[in-house]
């Protein structure tokens, strides 16, 4: 059988274990699905500078029982995702937040601001009118193919620029969400999620806020890494204003 980590998640690493190939339905671990399964394996331990051995061992399942974000780490998004338009505009769907509405708009206005800050892109909040991207709180399954999984385990997720669905973000609604260092700090989660949005795969460096995997450090500020700033800026180009650049994000996270 498989591992209680696995079989708790439907066979989705990350939620993305739907990457590993789906089992025979006439023999429950054939050679193929084997194979394949120890392919998928292999990928993500060099993703995070593990021995590639196609096993679960302990620091494997350790990676993989962290709470995290839900796309893959597997597969790359391409370096030509990205939105055309350097305005982008959002807005907030439904009612049903974790903390009092201000907080979450303040948390989100910042949030943005961490990567117009070295990019030259803006972000412009909408209320009730149609916006490039919707940003939701959603339980369970919610009908985009992506169900969340409860608490811990998946935290959000987010969808690549584009029409529609696309530059999505949505927030797991039974995760404990707040703006301090209790729980999962929403401002830390929104920042690594509004990179994907604008086009941005996860880094395998635990330092960059594109890490996939939760890892909260309760300080004044929360910077870029350097190769966060290099991947956005490879995506819409260098921002021109040394004092905007200069300035870090004042968003408490304690």
């Amino acid at each position: 059988p498989l591992p209680e980590v696995l079989r708790a998640r439907d066979g989705s690493y990350g939620s993305n274990m739907s990457e590993i190939p789906k089992r025979s339905a006439q023999n429950d671990m054939d050679a193929d699905w084997s194979k394949g399964f120890c392919d998928k394996i292999k990928h993500m331990q060099r993703f995070f500078g593990f021995p590639p051995s196609g096993e679960l061992t302990k620091d494997t399942l350790e990676v993989m029982r962290k709470p995290r974000c839900g796309l893959s780490d597997v597969e790359p998004f391409g370096d030509t995702v990205r939105w055309t338009n350097r305005i982008l505009s959002y807005r907030i769907v439904g009612k049903r937040l974790p903390i009092p509405a201000s907080q979450v708009r303040k948390v989100f206005r910042d949030a943005w601001k961490v990567w117009s800050n070295v990019t030259p892109i803006k972000f412009r909040k909408r209320g009730r009118r149609e916006a490039d991207i919707a940003i939701s709180f959603y339980s369970g399954d919610h009908q985009d193919g992506t169900p969340f999984d409860g608490k811990q385990g998946i935290l959000a997720h987010a969808f690549l620029p584009g029409i529609g669905i696309g530059g999505d973000v949505h927030f797991d609604a039974e995760e404990d969400w707040s703006t301090n260092s209790t729980g999962y700090n929403l401002f830390t989660v929104a920042v690594h999620e509004f990179g994907h949005a604008i086009g941005l795969a996860h880094s395998p460096d635990p330092g960059a806020v594109m890490y996939p995997v939760y890892n909260f450090e309760p300080n004044n500020t929360l910077e870029l890494s350097f190769r966060d700033v290099n991947d956005v800026q490879h995506l819409y180009g260098k921002i021109l204003n040394i004092q905007i650049l200069n300035s870090p994000v004042r968003h408490s996270l304690v």
